[in-house]
């Protein structure tokens, strides 16, 4: 294979990884507008009789079903404090843009991988520093730094792939 080819293929499967990265940030944004009805449809589901052992054993039902009666009640009595939750959608969108811009020139803009790796980073100690003070079961602050990691991964391997592509400056 060419150097040419070699740069092509590298630069094709670190645009599938910023893709991957693109989507979930897409996702998670589009997903914190409605929390109360997706954690009702969450809480239905694991009440429902196929999961409702499983999730009573663990936990995770009462904890859901806490989150839901608080998403409820703080809704219907004080509306404007999911302003926070919309402001946190937007900001996921507004990163899932940033890297479409790292999607069509990730050697310009390789400075946005190094950012979305720390951002990761900061996830995990979020949820570790953040989490305890707020109550968050244990079980749960590992689900919110499972994001940190699995957004970590394809941004990990993007960031080997330009450093394949372009050699490191002295």
């Amino acid at each position: 294979m060419s150097e040419v080819d070699l740069a092509k293929h590298e630069l094709r499967k670190i645009r599938v990884c910023l893709a991957i990265v693109i989507v979930g940030l897409v996702l998670s944004g589009v997903t914190a507008f409605p929390l109360e009805t997706e954690v009702g449809w969450l809480q239905s589901m694991l009440d429902s009789y196929l999961l409702r052992t499983i999730a009573e054993e663990s936990h995770l039902l009462p904890w859901v079903r806490r989150v839901h009666e608080g998403l409820a009640e703080t809704n219907h009595s004080y509306p404007f404090l999911a302003y926070g939750t919309d402001w946190l959608a937007f900001a996921h969108l507004m990163l899932a843009i940033l890297f479409v811009g790292t999607w069509r020139d990730p050697l310009r803009n390789r400075w946005v991988i190094q950012f979305g790796l720390i951002a990761c980073a900061a996830v995990v100690l979020l949820a570790m520093v953040a989490g305890p003070l707020r109550g968050i079961p244990w079980e749960w602050r590992l689900i919110d730094c499972s994001f940190g990691i699995g957004c970590a991964v394809p941004l990990g391997m993007a960031w080997k792939g330009i450093s394949k592509v372009v050699p490191p400056t002295p």
